[in-house]
């Protein structure tokens, strides 16, 4: 391992260590004791055969694992390594004792930024028996250490990763609002009963705090019209399946590219196609299509959450793609997404990331709001030319979209 990725991983295990300000419980021998019975751990790139070793992994730290078609779809029948032109790892393994004990995933994909086509790899569901959390370091500079990529992204990042992220140079995404979700509550009886529930509120207050709550939802919902305007007569929606993207969605990417230079995650019909048919999913996708005189303006996908039984279930805006990013094309479909996610029980609907001429007209709809507890979106160009450019935020078009937050099903 190169002496700058040692370095790196020396210094972050000082700090946890400095951080800790509790004194060990275990004694000195036992300690050594412990320490002799733990095989030493070596990073070595995962296979596809080592499908059923990750999926007991995660199993065993309460992670939901991929199902075996997924798996093959994200390393197999990935668009972006078909077109790539050298190889690249699907991931890597932490193997003790012939035991598989950690795992990182590496996802690859294509961007195009004005007339370049760049290569990417995402991070993705980090796993780690606790013994060895010290050596899963070893992991990300294997994913930070790979030549055969333009960018590495990571776009699902909690406040620890995050923190890994920064010690091999990569920088935050340069959109300071990336972090906050807008959402609009569609029923507020309903939302208030599972806000309820999810607090194991009792019967009794249970029943007083939803009714409570949802009259005063309901009035702040009407006071602050918090919910999208009717759309223009001039424009239809229509719903299509994912199957049916077809020629029309080329000619929407091809003009989107033209509009000028910005980092775009690969739209094209197969690839869209790819990314949302997703074997195994639980979720339901809806695809919404605006046109203008028969003419695709732009599409919107909708994804309704499966029921999580303690929590407000939510369906989420995870892809847009408007011509010119025109106020009257995001209002026609954002209509036809918020009445398609009332219908389909949701309590609320989510907006997270785009570029702020999108995020504009969404706030003229008075969303609520929240943060997330960290910035969950980190890139590192492996050209630092190109890295400069990056850190400009109007050179960016970032979604849910980009990295692994809509693979998984």
């Amino acid at each position: 391992m190169p002496s700058f990725e040692k370095k790196i991983i020396a210094s972050i295990l000082n700090r946890i260590r400095e951080d800790r300000r509790t004194p060990s419980t275990i004694a000195p021998s036992e300690s050594d004791q412990r320490a002799e019975a733990i095989p030493a751990a070596k990073v070595r790139e995962a296979k596809i055969s080592d499908y059923h070793a990750v999926t007991e992994l995660k199993r065993r730290w309460s992670l939901i694992p991929d199902g075996f078609e997924n798996w093959e779809k994200l390393w197999v029948r990935n668009p972006a390594l078909a077109q790539a032109e050298a190889e690249r790892p699907m991931g890597w393994i932490l193997e003790a004792g012939g035991s598989v004990v950690g795992y990182l995933g590496n996802i690859s994909s294509t961007y195009f930024y004005g007339e370049k086509i760049l290569t990417a790899a995402t991070a993705h569901g980090l796993v780690v028996d606790p013994l060895y959390r010290s050596a899963s370091l070893s992991l990300s500079a294997s994913f930070f250490r790979q030549k055969s990529v333009d960018i590495l992204l990571g776009t699902t990042a909690v406040e620890a990763v995050g923190k890994i992220a920064r010690a091999f140079r990569s920088d935050p995404l340069p959109q300071p609002d990336y972090d906050t979700v807008l959402f609009w509550i569609l029923r507020p009886f309903s939302f208030a009963q599972a806000v309820s529930k999810k607090l194991k509120l009792r019967p009794s207050a249970s029943r007083g705090g939803s009714l409570l709550g949802s009259m005063v939802i309901a009035a702040d919902k009407v006071l602050r019209r918090r919910w999208p305007k009717s759309a223009s007569p001039q424009l239809s929606v229509k719903v299509i399946k994912v199957n049916e993207i077809g020629e029309d969605f080329e000619r929407l990417w091809d003009a989107k590219r033209a509009e000028r230079p910005r980092l775009l995650s690969d739209r094209r019909p197969a690839t869209l196609r790819w990314h949302f048919e997703i074997p195994g999913d639980r979720a339901t996708k809806r695809l919404f299509c605006c046109f203008r005189n028969h003419e695709l303006e732009g599409y919107l996908v909708l994804r309704h959450e499966p029921d999580p039984g303690d929590a407000p279930r939510r369906s989420l805006i995870c892809d847009m793609l408007i011509k010119g990013d025109r106020t009257e094309t995001i209002e026609a479909l954002f209509v036809a997404a918020y009445d398609d996610a009332k219908r389909a029980g949701s309590h609320i609907i989510e907006l997270m990331g785009f570029p702020a001429s999108i995020r504009q007209t969404f706030l003229s709809r008075n969303p609520y709001q929240r943060k997330y507890p960290a910035c969950p979106f980190y890139f590192k160009a492996i050209d630092p030319a190109l890295h400069k450019e990056l850190s400009n935020e109007v050179n960016w078009y970032a979604s849910p979209y980009d990295g692994d937050a809509t693979l998984m099903p």
